[in-house]
């Protein structure tokens, strides 16, 4: 009896550890999150010149736009044109609410017969006590930090109750080494946010920190975009097929937008 309250347990888990055991690993979508309020808000708020982002809820709270809504669609029109032996047999999704939603719209519309499962190590970066401020804010309310936060480049720089990017790596590390180590043959999607996927390919691809920062300073991740990597073998390195690719919006009419976060990335 024991044994079998353990295995119906497991059977319930979320997370990408119960959906890898199901999928394996030849194939990896990563998607980010359709324009979010929060995205619209930050980006007014930099326009504005003013120091606080008004987003109406925390940041894992925060809905898709009426524009992210229709790209995570779009994302699913797309995706549902994909042979049925090519498509993910697990999506994961980062539990805040944009990228949930924007997987559970997508698959929905593409009419897959998979269950989104969550995983908090997918979360987007934490920002502690700079959470809502500006580039402006950031340096008018906290100049110590601001001043910190430059000479030590972003992939370091850890804001008080917050992450660095290095942080974040760390945990998409454990998710990579239960694709590594788990079965072959099968392919996984991951519904992000825009740091996450800058640093999947950060350690997929083993970059350095200055061809990481370069990358981040010249590319900002599109909302519904689709990275691919691909390993035909199941086994060993990663190799990246596509990256932050958005046409599947423009060719339905559908808006792409951008919402880059702070560019400056590199430490000076």
């Amino acid at each position: 009896m024991k044994d079998e309250r353990a295995a119906g347990a497991a059977a319930d888990d979320d997370g990408l550890t119960q959906a890898v055991q199901e999928a394996g690993a030849v194939e990896l979508l990563l998607i980010r999150h359709g324009e979010s309020e929060g995205n619209v808000a930050a980006t007014e708020a930099r326009e504005a010149g003013v120091e606080v982002i008004e987003v109406p809820a925390r940041d894992a709270d925060v809905n898709l736009s009426g524009t992210g809504r229709d790209q995570a669609k779009a994302l699913g029109t797309a995706l549902g044109r994909t042979a049925a032996e090519f498509r993910p047999d697990a999506v994961v999704s980062s539990p805040y609410a944009r990228a949930r939603q924007t997987a559970e719209i997508a698959v929905e519309t593409a009419g897959w017969p998979v269950q989104v499962r969550t995983d908090e190590r997918l979360r987007d970066r934490e920002l502690g006590i700079l959470d809502r401020l500006t580039r402006l804010g950031v340096e008018s309310r906290y100049p110590e930090e601001s001043e910190r936060r430059d000479w030590l480049g972003k992939l370091y720089y850890r804001p008080p109750g917050g992450e660095s990017w290095a942080d974040v790596a760390l945990r998409l590390r454990s998710v990579l080494a239960e694709l590594n180590n788990l079965g072959t043959g099968h392919r996984v999607m991951l519904v992000c946010h825009d740091a996450v996927i800058m640093l999947f390919r950060y350690v997929l691809e083993g970059l350095s920190e200055e061809e990481l920062l370069d990358l981040a300073a010249r590319e900002a991740i599109l909302n519904a975009s689709v990275t691919r990597f691909v390993r035909p073998s199941g086994a060993g390195p990663w190799t990246l097929e596509s990256f932050n690719v958005a046409d599947h919006l423009a060719e339905q009419g559908i808006a792409v937008t951008e919402h880059a976060g702070d560019t400056s990335v590199r430490p000076q």
